[in-house]
């Protein structure tokens, strides 16, 4: 069952502060050992598509069905905040958070073209001179 953008904003938003906090209270078990270390900055990719959604949902409530998220500045705070939670576990967890996510990214994009098609682009059409010049 679908919910709307505004009840899956803050579903999002629950799930990121819990997933923190989740992060936060094992913070010592996740930096113990080196596959620990990558698990966090999986959980740190986790973070990232979670506060992507939430922000994504929020300007969707708030600005229509047709507005977009975009790269900069909406992706790069998310993946900068994600980053920033992986940080304060361990700093090995902000490479692998980062590695993660920009996969995760990959595949959002992929599922998204295929269910919304190819983003259209503001920039005007070329224009082509049909006339011949003359020598």
């Amino acid at each position: 069952m679908a919910v709307s953008s505004g009840v899956s904003c803050l579903l999002s938003l629950c799930l990121f502060f819990l997933l923190f906090a989740g992060m936060q209270v094992y913070k010592t078990q996740l930096s113990a050992s080196q596959w620990m270390t990558v698990f966090g900055g999986y959980l740190g990719s986790l973070l990232f598509i979670l506060i992507l959604t939430a922000i994504g949902n929020l300007e969707t409530s708030l600005f229509g069905k047709n507005f977009q998220t975009k790269l900069f500045p909406e992706v790069a705070l998310c993946l900068l905040i994600a980053m920033f939670a992986s940080g304060m576990v361990h700093r090995v967890c902000i490479t692998t958070c980062f590695l993660f996510s920009l996969l995760a990214l990959y595949y959002l994009n992929r599922i998204s073209i295929k269910a919304y098609g190819q983003p259209v682009s503001n920039k005007p059409a070329p224009i082509i001179n049909s006339k011949k010049k003359k020598h």
